[in-house]
């Protein structure tokens, strides 16, 4: 009885909740219209990336195994669940927050690597670094940049080719769903695209460049869809400072310490995603280049 009450049940909850839409949406929206049934399996996919994030940290429950289970099935096809928990908790290393060598989540580059590339490619990252090119182009190069880097690190890391090992035969299964379900191939991957898109814009600016580590992550004071889509995360200053206090525990833990992680974090603050939409649409928040390192590769 002691483990059952132990268990996050809202958590719980809303991964079954997540897969039945996300069944319903390829199986039965996908037949009745799929200019409903692609945006709703694109919120699922997203919807599950969050959950995704919530059992790497350990929930909902106390066996990492069962987690693991409940977080597995690859939506998103391209993303295997090892190597975002292994990247991600390396991510969590706050020291090195923003850190293009060190920080795999980061989406700076060294400003001598930066300084090497084709005028075309500097363009490109410059539009990715608004939110409009996130939003659009986003998906296609973070893939790109997290497949590259692991091609790379495959030889030197083991857990990348344990992660990748695990991926492919999950991923055959997801496609055989979707092969099997009224939804063709091409919307699903519409879908996925769109899902890896909408969480694009959690990260689009949760992390800056600043000389001491723990004003590097941001809080906004969003109640709105994208924070329930998100579960909470928009307050990342306070997941980072307790990354073990599961998503509906958040706001509560920050009304009761505002000030205190305000203090904490330098005051990077936004009050909601629209301010961001308005401010950053079609504008740069940060540059490509990180502006607090310069070593060469």
């Amino acid at each position: 009885m002691r483990k059952l009450r132990s268990i996050e049940w809202p958590t719980v909850a809303l991964f079954l909740v997540v897969y039945g839409v996300w069944s319903m949406a390829i199986f039965w929206l996908a037949e009745v219209s799929l200019w409903l049934a692609v945006p709703i399996a694109a919120v699922s996919i997203a919807f599950q990336g969050s959950l995704q994030h919530e059992a790497l940290h350990g929930h909902p429950t106390g066996s990492c195994l069962l987690n693991t289970a409940l977080a597995w099935p690859p939506l998103t096809l391209v993303i295997p669940y090892l190597r975002f928990r292994d990247t991600h908790l390396d991510h969590h290393k706050d020291a090195s927050l923003t850190d293009p060598f060190e920080d795999p989540e980061t989406n700076f580059l060294d400003g001598d690597h930066w300084a090497r590339l084709p005028l075309a490619l500097k363009a490109l990252l410059t539009l990715n670094n608004t939110l409009a090119g996130r939003l659009l182009l986003g998906p296609a190069i973070g893939t790109v940049f997290f497949l590259r880097s692991d091609w790379s690190a495959w030889r030197a890391d083991p857990r990348v080719a344990h992660g990748w090992l695990w991926h492919v035969p999950a991923v055959a299964v997801i496609v055989a769903i979707v092969w099997a379900s009224p939804m063709p191939l091409w919307a699903y991957g519409v879908a996925v695209y769109v899902g890896l898109a909408l969480l694009r814009i959690r990260t689009f600016l949760e992390h800056q460049a600043h000389e001491q580590a723990r004003a590097r992550s941001v809080i906004i004071e969003d109640r709105g869809p994208l924070a329930l889509l998100f579960l909470n995360n928009n307050l990342h200053a306070v997941h980072h400072a307790h990354p073990g206090v599961a998503w509906y525990r958040l706001p509560a833990l920050y009304r009761r310490h505002r000030e205190r992680f305000l203090a904490m974090n330098g005051g990077y603050l936004f009050s909601s995603y629209s301010m961001i939409f308005r401010r950053y649409l079609f504008h740069t928040k940060d540059p490509v280049a990180h502006p607090l390192t310069a070593r060469s590769d």
